[in-house]
């Protein structure tokens, strides 16, 4: 009898680690799961849009001539690799409801639509006739994105140039954690005052080629968690309710087996 109830115990206890096992498939989890090259077909240029804030840096031979066109340049403390939480402090311009910035002595240029490229064609353009041969550099300061929901440090990051993938902010933000939902993504982008949702599977190598791979300014990145975690988030954890089922059927069966 006492050699029956041992074998019990130790098939019981096998069948609640093979259910805790079995229930984390790797097709949950692993990034990039397809295999081979992928041509790549989305574009990295960003443009600039309304409300958005960029500095206009002019260069040139004469430093006297230069000083009317340039604002005080101050700097920003970064963490995490060039990027930085909380809000530039940078001085910059502004770009109005009609898509322009009000430059000194030029006046009004409109660059809402064009690439940060453009606009300083366009810039270095308008200055032309008061500078000879003026260099143009051009930043967007106001460039954030937040991320949120189940993943180890969420948070809103400030970028420090035109350019983050969707993978370099969920980097910043820690990785998801292992509860997090990776087919399942969202994604909310402003376009042209309208609230766009892009659903990304993190486990498809097919989302490099999604619109919202390489992220645009004020996105929003959400990442689900799993029906397990949010079940579990009123109780001390789902492990802890097992323990305490399969302690209490060991008891039982040790009762009933006397």
């Amino acid at each position: 009898m006492k050699h029956n109830r041992s074998i019990i115990t130790i098939l019981f206890f096998l069948i609640i680690i093979n259910l805790l096992f079995s229930c984390a498939s790797k097709k949950n989890f692993v990034y990039f799961q397809d295999h081979g090259d992928l041509n790549l077909k989305n574009s990295t240029n960003l443009k600039l849009k309304e409300n958005d804030v960029i500095s206009i840096n002019i260069f040139g031979c004469d430093e006297e001539s230069l000083k009317i066109f340039n604002l005080p340049i101050s700097q920003n403390s970064t963490v995490n690799r060039g990027y930085y939480i909380g809000s530039p402090v940078s001085s910059g311009y502004t770009i109005n409801s009609n898509g322009e910035v009000d430059f000194p002595v030029v006046g009004l240029i409109k660059v809402e639509g064009l690439t940060i490229e453009d606009a300083a064609s366009l810039v270095k353009l308008r200055v032309s006739k008061y500078l000879k041969d003026p260099k143009v550099n051009i930043q967007l300061l106001n460039f954030k994105v937040t991320v949120l929901g189940d993943v180890k440090s969420p948070g809103t990051i400030q970028v420090p140039n035109d350019k983050i993938t969707l993978i370099e902010a969920l980097g910043i933000s820690g990785d998801l954690n292992i509860s997090a939902i990776r087919k399942n993504v969202i994604i909310l982008r402003d376009e042209k005052s309208i609230k766009k949702e892009y659903i990304v599977d993190l486990t498809n190598k097919q989302f490099l080629n999604s619109p919202v791979y390489y992220l645009q300014q004020n996105d929003i990145v959400y990442v689900e968690a799993n029906k397990a975690k949010i079940n579990s988030s009123n109780v001390t954890g789902t492990s802890s309710i097992i323990v305490a089922i399969a302690s209490l059927v060991i008891t039982t069966i040790n009762i009933l087996t006397k």
